[in-house]
């Protein structure tokens, strides 16, 4: 669903991200991990059209993000880190808007918005004002706006950053779900969180990927934690670059 081939994109002369490659096959949650600033964010931008490559190709689900980016619009629901909402609307306005914005006609937008809230739990905030909601439920409203028309894929950015323990356990919950109808990109900084979650995990840093394998082999079926193994991977990756440019 997901097919990424030597994708670099350059900030001036910086590389956010350099010559990355990776596969996400139908049905699979991805675990997309890596220190601030490691290219997380703007392989994600590029992977959904908002920020264009500098050089490789990105396909989802048989489009390539440059050529055709209506067509990877139309497949792909992105939760970014900060959620863009329109705080003076009401959540069941918002989530009607966003279905028009989809094409989604008159006579079926009403039975998808109502879809959407409750799959996540939103029926009874249907009336809220969504500024005057509380974080954990703004959170819930932007997964709904990104499965408004059950794209089968999902990119999601930081699902639960600023969240308390419980809220975190719902929205992981509620990602384990969605990851039974989609494909699921999933990018943050909770480890345990990926260990409950992912079947596959990437591990990218300066922009380059550092590891990629399934939890079972990156852990050696649990004899090793993934924060473990995140540090080794980083570690070894910045040994070798610096080795590298001193031309060692």
């Amino acid at each position: 669903m997901i097919d990424v081939d030597g994708l670099t994109k350059y900030y001036g002369t910086i590389a956010a991200i350099d010559n990355v490659s990776f596969h996400v096959g139908k049905g699979e949650i991805m675990g997309f991990l890596g220190p601030n600033g490691a290219g997380k964010s703007t392989t994600m931008r590029v992977l959904t059209g908002f920020a264009p490559a500098s050089k490789g190709t990105a396909e989802v689900d048989g489009f390539e993000v440059h050529e055709e980016p209506i067509e990877v619009k139309r497949r792909v629901g992105y939760l970014p880190e900060n959620v863009p909402l329109y705080e003076e609307m009401v959540v069941r306005a918002f989530l009607s808007y966003v279905a028009e914005v989809k094409g989604i006609g008159r006579s079926k937008r009403r039975a998808e918005v109502d879809r959407v809230m409750e799959r996540c739990g939103l029926t009874a905030m249907a009336n809220r004002i969504i500024g005057h909601l509380s974080k954990g439920y703004r959170q819930r409203v932007g997964l709904a706006q990104a499965l408004v028309g059950s794209p089968p894929v999902l990119v999601l950015d930081e699902p639960t950053v600023g969240l308390d323990p419980r809220q975190i356990v719902e929205i992981r919950h509620m990602i384990r779900e969605l990851g039974r109808e989609h494909t699921v990109l999933l990018s943050t900084h909770i480890l345990p969180e990926v260990s409950m979650v992912c079947d596959r995990v990437i591990i990218i840093n300066q922009g380059r990927i550092a590891a990629e394998d399934t939890m079972e082999n990156l852990t050696r079926d649990g004899s090793r934690t993934l924060e473990e193994v995140f540090m080794e991977v980083v570690a070894k990756d910045e040994a070798f670059v610096d080795a590298s440019a001193a031309g060692e």
